[in-house]
């Protein structure tokens, strides 16, 4: 049976990025062909407001003004819906097409613009490239026969080619601290797919194991840093097993530390913010939409603009990048 709480929650999610999308977003377009650095500060941290997520942070080091790469293994299915895709554009997302000629292409383009403009990059990869399904078990479980490796339970097995490429570019491009190291946990219900929000079932907890390796301990070859990818996996496979099968389910670390930028009180608060701003936010556009002609002429242009782009450029990230080369072009013109 459908859930109430299910249907809002989908459904605010659907408004907040739409509507995120066209009256937050779209105004700082055009900054791109000015400053793409600028257009790049900018919608970085109009992104960040939607991405209001309240955790209990472990005593693991973590500084989000260097650069760094977050290798996670993917339990549930990523469902991306066409407006919460702008935005990822927007925030300028590598997406990839799994033909890797054509997506290594992309991605070093879009790797060497970060590097380009050094700003402190947080990359999050699943280097599994799928979700944890019977399906994917079974192809994972034919790839370590082939490959004479291990068959795993609780995660897959990862392709590490992107994995490689990804750290040797930023490596190149000075703009790598350190590789955390992910382990994502359910100790109660896993929401597999989207007929699982609508029906309301929702994670009571989620549980994160982060280890952090500096760039400058990992290994310096392709195929040992693959070999290190492996490493890592195995570890995960452990762990979850260990985690799965402990009462109460928990993983093996000290009590949870939080900070004191971090309490209880301004993590509620930041929450209570957020959703009363979201709120707010999706019922003005909705009245703005009702009652205002200019305004709902401004949604239909973004609208067009944002399915047009898709067809013409194949998406605002590309777009981005072409400005980048234009703008760095002239720079150097100049000097």
């Amino acid at each position: 049976m459908l859930s109430v709480r299910g249907l809002c929650f989908l459904l605010t999610l659907f408004l907040s990025s739409f509507f995120g999308s066209v009256f937050m977003l779209g105004p700082v377009l055009p900054l791109m062909l000015l400053s793409p650095a600028w257009y790049r500060w900018v919608t970085d941290r109009i992104v960040a407001t939607w991405l209001t997520l309240p955790v209990v942070r472990r005593s693991a080091s973590w500084d989000t003004a260097r650069a760094s790469l977050l290798t996670v293994q993917s339990r549930c299915l990523m469902c991306v819906c066409v407006c919460a895709g702008w935005a990822m554009q927007v925030a300028s997302f590598i997406f990839i097409r799994r033909r890797w000629e054509g997506d290594r292409s992309h991605m070093a383009n879009t790797l060497q613009y970060f590097c380009h403009l050094q700003v402190p990059l947080e990359l999050l990869l699943f280097p599994e490239g799928t979700d944890l399904t019977e399906n994917t078990r079974a192809r994972s479980d034919e790839f370590a026969e082939k490959n004479a490796l291990p068959k795993y339970e609780y995660v897959l097995h990862p392709r590490t080619t992107g994995f490689t490429f990804i750290v040797n570019t930023l490596r190149k491009g000075d703009n790598l601290d350190a590789v955390h190291d992910i382990t994502v946990a359910y100790p109660q219900n896993i929401p597999q797919t989207e007929r699982h929000l609508l029906l309301g079932l929702f994670p009571r907890e989620i549980h994160f194991h982060v280890r952090r390796f500096s760039a400058a301990c990992l290994p310096s070859s392709e195929e040992r840093l693959q070999r290190w990818c492996q490493e890592r996996w195995r570890e995960k496979e452990q762990r979850l097993r260990d985690f799965y099968r402990s009462e109460p389910r928990r993983f093996d670390e000290p009590e949870a530390r939080v900070p004191p930028c971090k309490s209880e009180l301004r993590v509620t608060l930041i929450k209570a913010a957020s959703l009363l701003y979201w709120s707010a936010f999706i019922s003005l556009c909705c009245a703005g939409l009702w009652l205002w002609t200019p305004l709902r002429l401004y949604f239909l242009l973004m609208v067009i603009f944002f399915l047009g782009q898709q067809r013409v450029t194949g998406g605002v990230e590309l777009m981005e990048l072409a400005c980048h080369r234009r703008w760095s072009g002239a720079q150097v013109k100049q000097d």
